[in-house]
């Protein structure tokens, strides 16, 4: 059912802050300018990398969720990691058929890539938030 890692997400206090260092310390530079994501209360960019990206998020307006971990980690820090799934739907079933919770009203909304994601329960996934993303068209 797990695909591939798609990314890393790290929530930030400053994209510019955080692309800076990227590229400055690991050479690893923004693969676009910062996008906001007003449903989700971010503002994105992705740091491209050889077999994956980093997804450095900020928050974006006062209700953003990431103001909450910036206040338990006000440097920032690794928020989720994102798999991709083929079938974001039976993945969703599948997992809630075997006692995952699913955040939020457990419909897909669309994500930074333009595809249907879903956040799993940090409690049942080892204390880690995880994503899932469903695969891009193309990449099957």
């Amino acid at each position: 059912m797990i695909g591939r890692l798609n990314h890393v997400g790290v929530a930030t206090p400053s994209i510019a802050d955080s692309v800076r260092m990227y590229a400055e310390l690991m050479g690893a530079p923004a693969a676009h300018e910062p996008f906001d994501l007003p449903a989700q209360g971010v503002r994105v960019c992705f740091i491209d990398l050889p077999n994956s990206q980093i997804e450095l998020i900020e928050p974006l307006g006062e209700d953003s969720p990431i103001h909450g971990f910036l206040a338990k980690n006000p440097r920032g820090g690794q928020h989720h990691l994102c798999f991709e799934v083929e079938d974001i739907l039976a993945a969703r079933d599948g997992l809630r058929a075997r006692g995952a919770t699913i955040l939020g009203t457990g419909e897909p909304r669309i994500g930074a890539h333009g595809t249907p994601i879903l956040f799993l329960h940090p409690k049942d996934m080892g204390g880690v938030l995880v994503e899932l993303m469903e695969s891009p068209k193309e990449a099957h």
